[in-house]
């Protein structure tokens, strides 16, 4: 009997960076990673072995702390176990997605507002080239950008939707949900699915995206870990 095909979603970073995200792709033998200012996620093989890690330190540089999706493999000795949280990981069952007529397309001459947005509100990661990730809305308040939602990973068949927030002053109206709906109806117009990630331990979140018919597909984790060697002043990718 043949082996099951992973999953994209097994491994989702590396399946994006292989697949539709590989023309962003930064290489290092089987390691591949996005540009630091566009995502600090990179892409691990599931069968890693020790000439992987010794790319990966090599590609990030020593001392530098690195994400490690996509394995719960412990690094290798003279690296660091820095970061672990329980994540989860939901897909669409059915959700209820639409266009908003509200929402605005965001690109880059928004990114300002988006990296003020995100520095008050703590949805993710978001860096100045995020962007160039995928479809990001946003909804505006007396031209003020008040909350945005986007896509982030890409999977072959599916996208990720992240960096949802919402300025405090405008919580409790729905528009995070609105957003959510608008950005999975975009991605179901292309013939995809979409999925995200949050931490286990974000229970209202859970339950927000369950209510909207997301469905727990797997637990996850995240994990960060430090590069051997002196590290550089203020270097990190994670």
């Amino acid at each position: 009997m043949r082996d099951r095909a992973p999953h994209p979603l097994d491994n989702p970073a590396y399946a994006s960076l292989t697949g539709p995200h590989a023309h962003l792709a930064e290489r290092r033998g089987r390691i591949v990673r996005y540009p630091l200012d566009v995502s600090p996620w990179l892409g691990f093989p599931d069968d890693a072995g020790d000439a992987d890690w010794a790319d990966l330190a090599a590609l990030a540089g020593p001392g530098t702390e690195v994400p490690l999706p996509g394995t719960t493999m412990d690094p290798p000795d003279g690296w660091e176990l820095t970061f672990v949280l329980d994540g989860v990981q939901l897909v669409d069952d059915g959700i209820a997605a639409a266009p908003d007529p509200e929402a605005v397309r965001l690109g880059p001459a928004d990114v300002p507002e988006m990296l003020d947005l995100v520095e008050r509100t703590q949805p993710g990661p978001f860096l100045p080239r995020t962007v160039e990730l995928g479809t990001y809305l946003g909804i505006r308040r007396g031209g003020a950008l008040v909350a945005m939602a986007g896509e982030r990973l890409h999977p072959p068949g599916w996208t990720e939707i992240s960096a949802v927030c919402t300025d405090p002053a405008y919580r409790g109206h729905g528009l995070a949900t609105r957003l959510v709906l608008a950005v999975a109806h975009g991605i179901r117009e292309r013939g995809e699915t979409p999925f995200l990630h949050t931490a286990a331990r974000n229970t209202v979140a859970i339950r927000l995206y369950e209510s909207l018919g997301f469905r727990l597909r797997r637990t996850t984790q995240f994990r960060a870990a430090r590069t051997p060697g002196p590290a550089a002043a203020g270097k990190s990718e994670g």
